[in-house]
């Protein structure tokens, strides 16, 4: 199960390992928070009143072609984006919306969804958000409390019958060493980089790359993500940063994806190591595990 904030980040991270794991026969599931009624849009071939008068159905028509692509089934948490506070000092967050909403109410609505999916494996964002987007924290918030409380009988016990998922990661999608590498690599072949300026900018932070301890990989796959990428396209340009990396050189030089191992219930699955990749499939460990098997994320 992957918990995302938006219609479009189930695209946009971890994509192409949910189509791998669809392809080897797993069962994946999406949860969206929220409709992403106040997300801009990003492509300027959609920016027209018509869209931007029915933004909220456009987006879930979108969120239905991606899916279909991707082979996932999805729940909507049903909570209302909160926007991206723009400005110095930066407005408060519209009343109503999912930065704002009970933390308590958010959970129990996603552990009645855990235990209705029963997953073995869920995902979710860094404490960070993997930006700092309010919905982004609130997504990482709930999930983590989702993860701690679905098992637990005492825990919203008009939710479902207890649900314990056995591994729980944070995804690192957008990490400086892969950009990094990305970056040279297009230089090397003569090519300009789409993240010169951002790498400027980008202050080394090594600790943090060390998080990762799995890596996916997934390069045969990159075409099942960039098409459901391109389903959300209000959201995705096609002529823009997401597709200025040849395909070939992404699987040349970063044919995986990244993912931080943050807790895992399982017995004999031995601790992620800080600084080191101890794994290279999200199921690692669940096949051996006595109660549970594979085939669920």
């Amino acid at each position: 199960m992957h918990v995302h904030a938006h219609p479009d980040d189930e695209s946009s991270k971890g994509a192409a390992s949910t189509a791998r794991y669809v392809a080897e026969g797993a069962q994946v599931h999406v949860v969206t928070c929220t409709g992403g009624e106040r997300g801009s849009i990003l492509n300027p071939k959609m920016d027209r009143p018509d869209i931007l008068e029915n933004i909220t159905e456009v987006r879930r028509q979108e969120m239905e072609r991606a899916r279909d692509i991707l082979g996932i089934t999805q729940h909507w948490l049903g909570f209302v984006d909160s926007g991206w506070p723009d400005g110095d000092p930066k407005p408060p967050l519209p009343e109503g919306c999912f930065g704002l909403v009970d933390l308590e109410e958010a959970t129990e609505a996603l552990v009645r969804i855990v235990r209705e999916v029963r997953p073995h494996v869920m995902t979710t964002y860094d404490e960070r958000g993997g930006y700092p987007h309010p919905d982004h924290i609130r997504c990482h918030e709930v999930s983590v409390a989702a993860f701690a409380a679905a098992g637990d009988p005492e825990r919203f016990p008009d939710a479902g019958e207890p649900w314990q998922p056995l591994k729980l990661y944070y995804h690192h999608s957008f990490n400086r060493p892969r950009m990094q590498a990305l970056h040279d690599a297009m230089l090397q072949h003569g090519l300009e980089s789409p993240w010169e300026e951002r790498l400027r900018d980008w202050k080394p932070e090594p600790e943090w790359d060390a998080r990762i301890t799995t890596r996916v990989r997934c390069d045969r796959w990159f075409g099942v993500r960039d098409q459901a990428l391109l389903a959300h396209a209000t959201q995705i340009d096609p002529d823009g940063f997401w597709f200025a990396i040849p395909r070939e050189l992404q699987a040349e030089v970063w044919p995986h994806e990244d993912f931080e191992l943050v807790t895992s219930h399982l017995p004999d699955h031995p601790d992620a190591t800080v600084g080191q990749v101890t794994e290279d499939d999200l199921f690692a460990g669940l096949l051996d595990h006595p109660d549970r098997t594979g085939g669920k994320i």
